[in-house]
């Protein structure tokens, strides 16, 4: 087993190593949240926590960890007689695989013995292993939906339950919830983000000296483990000691009046939800002074607990950044000092308030203030090829107007992809449809096909008394359909046909109500746009949405309408991903007025490209960005190529009674 690498000697990184340690120092925090790019140390940081982490003593022979001095009198491996002898053991870091499965995370009950013998066979999972110790997720925000649903449980109730058609078993499951994430591979889901007590964003040093530093630190431990950890065992001894007289320390920290109105006026100034932010202030709070060795909370313990605290918590929508304004926190607490508090000032050494003052300016940005009405009414044509001042024909980019809630758009049929929220499929969760034999181990019962199964052979079998005897061939699994995550893929027309301001700004802002569609539902998304004479990847297909707002809000306009260039780019991109990700299936949205110039026979050259998407089956609807007195209705000759719908931006809204979408189903039939 390779050595862990000392916690001590990871360069940098003083907000994690703080938040890690105050975690470590009070539980009840409630766990971190690191958000930064690959190649941070941040999987590095979390693991080597453990070797900080005092010893646990538990039950000899319990497989779920109960506290000797008061063991869980619903342990499944019990009953414990408490206040006996225990054993001691080193704290657990338990890692919860992305991909893991239902039964892997919280553990499977033995059906066919629980059928047939009446006894309760289970084998625990991944909850019970981390009881008493640490759950790290890696790549937390690629968890599917339904393992984020049973840790939000677990996490709240401090208990996992196991139920199988009327047989259940519940175990405790109290762990400390550590998991690390880069944002450009997609967001959180929010509730799981609001389970996270603290939250940090990292990121690679700039500063050479310490680039080299992590370089020389790495290779030192690569080429001998065991010699440089000896290296840094008593800096690795010394915190340890810290963090145990902190822990004894806690409980005569006291958390003053001034300090509480701190708190709860900097979570009203910033307007979180809920009451879960200013309980975990306070915590943070008289955990940073137990760990700076004082028993009264100061106004900087306040500021950086809301440094930590608050930034993932004041997000309104997917596509703000995190982050705190931190003149604003300041005045805040300067406004809202207690009189009982030994140090008003929020900052005393003018340095931020404390190490790894962190988070950075959350104000939104002024709105683009463009000429009103700025090409309203165009013709189709206007704009076509129009120079703009920096040559080629190219406008500066438009702001997108306010999102809105679209109508949900979905792929027809039934799918096997990811758990998602937006078309059919099935999946391991959802509503019953059936039954079959498992192909595996069985995860979902269906009792009854089960029952009938089993019922003709019962007098063959020899059955006397009054049990049911099972064999596993009768055993069932249920079929179930939920829903799945899609690729969402967006090809934007960027020509000059849609250069006027007003025009580009509506279909921004429509595609940006498309994305946030896509973010809650959890798919996967990719844009394409063409202008000019070619098309392009803004961005490959990626589960951040983030990324793809971003790329949007960027996107200049102007030139001619290459429309069969973009949709062939499109394709492209459509057979590269199916070779990743064969179960994941497509939904093109293709914004545009239909125009096509550019090249020789562009108008015949854009249909035979849409007969492509219309001969694979690929699910596909044109949001028609036409305006003026004057409509061609060349969109909707598109969508008829394309095997797809048509609908305005008008009828994309959710609350338009222009029409629904219905030619996708029609066509499911």
């Amino acid at each position: 087993m390779t050595t862990p690498f000392p916690f001590t000697a990871v360069v940098g990184q003083d907000d994690l190593r703080l938040a890690l340690l105050l975690n470590a120092v009070s539980p009840s925090v409630g766990g971190v949240l690191v958000r930064g790019e690959k190649g941070t140390a941040k999987s590095t940081a979390v693991r080597a926590l453990t070797s900080l982490l005092s010893e646990v003593a538990v039950v000899p022979g319990c497989r779920f960890s109960c506290d000797p001095l008061s063991p869980d009198p619903g342990c499944p491996d019990g009953p414990h007689e408490g206040g006996g002898g225990g054993a001691s053991r080193p704290a657990r870091m338990v890692e919860l695989p992305v991909g893991a499965s239902e039964d892997r995370l919280v553990g499977a009950l033995d059906i066919e013995r629980a059928l047939a013998e009446g006894v309760k066979a289970f084998e625990p999972g991944l909850l019970a292993a981390a009881h008493r110790g640490i759950l790290y997720v890696d790549e937390v925000n690629l968890l599917h939906d339904h393992l984020v649903d049973l840790l939000l449980d677990a996490a709240a109730m401090g208990a996992s339950y196991v139920e199988r058609e009327g047989v259940s078993v519940r175990h405790a499951a109290r762990f400390l919830l550590v998991g690390t994430m880069n944002p450009e591979e997609g967001e959180l889901r929010p509730q799981l983000l609001d389970r996270f007590g603290l939250t940090v964003e990292v990121a690679a040093s700039r500063e050479p000296d310490e680039r080299v530093e992590v370089v020389r630190r790495r290779l030192a431990y690569d080429d001998d483990p065991a010699g440089f950890a000896a290296r840094w065992a008593d800096e690795e001894a010394a915190v340890r000691q810290r963090i145990v007289a902190a822990r004894e320390l806690l409980p005569s920290v006291r958390l003053g009046d001034g300090a509480l109105r701190q708190i709860a006026a900097t979570c009203a100034a910033f307007e979180v939800d809920g009451m879960r932010a200013d309980i975990v202030m306070a915590r943070t709070a008289t955990a940073l002074a137990a760990w700076a060795g004082r028993t009264d909370v100061l106004a900087e313990d306040v500021r950086q607990a809301a440094l930590l605290a608050l930034p993932h918590r004041r997000r309104r929508n997917p596509f703000d950044a995190p982050g705190l304004d931190e003149d604003k926190l300041d005045r805040t607490l300067e406004e809202f000092s207690g009189d009982d508090d030994p140090d008003n000032d929020p900052d005393p050494d003018g340095d931020g308030g404390g190490p790894g003052g962190g988070g950075g300016g959350g104000g939104q940005p002024e709105p683009d203030e463009g000429p009103a009405g700025d090409g309203a009414g165009a013709r189709p044509e206007e704009g076509e090829g129009a120079p703009a001042p920096g040559g080629g024909g190219e406008q500066s980019p438009v702001r997108a107007a306010e999102p809105f809630r679209t109508k949900v758009l979905s792929v027809p049929g039934i799918g096997e992809g990811a758990a998602g929220r937006r078309s059919r499929a099935r999946t391991e969760h959802g509503r019953t449809t059936g039954a079959h034999r498992p192909r595996g181990a069985l995860t979902k019962l269906h009792l009854a096909a089960t029952v009938q199964a089993a019922a003709p052979h019962q007098r063959a079998r020899g059955r006397s008394g009054r049990g049911l005897v099972v064999r596993r061939d009768d055993l069932r699994q249920a079929a179930r359909e939920g829903r799945e995550g899609n690729l969402v893929l967006f090809v934007v027309d960027a020509s000059g046909s849609m250069a006027a301001r007003q025009r580009m700004s509506a279909v921004k802002g429509a595609v940006l109500s498309l994305l946030l569609d896509a973010y809650q539902r959890r798919d996967k998304v990719g844009l394409v746009t063409f202008r000019g004479s070619a098309a392009d990847v803004a961005l490959p297909p990626t589960s951040s949405v983030d990324a793809a707002a971003a790329r949007l809000e960027s996107l200049p306009t102007g030139g001619r309408t290459p429309l069969a260039a973009g949709l062939l780019k499109a394709h492209d991109v459509l057979r590269v991903e199916r070779l990743r990700d064969p179960a994941r299936r497509a939904l093109v949205v293709v914004v545009t007025d239909g125009r096509a110039t550019g090249g020789p026979e562009p108008v015949a050259l854009a249909s035979r490209a849409a007969r492509l998407f219309a001969a694979e089956g690929v699910a596909s609807v044109v949001v028609d960005c036409e305006s003026g007195p004057v409509r061609l209705g060349l969109a909707g000759r598109l969508a008829g190529e394309l095997g797809g719908t048509a609908v305005t931006l008008d009828e994309l809204r959710a609350d338009s009674i222009a029409g629904l979408v219905k030619d996708a189903q029609r066509r499911a039939a």
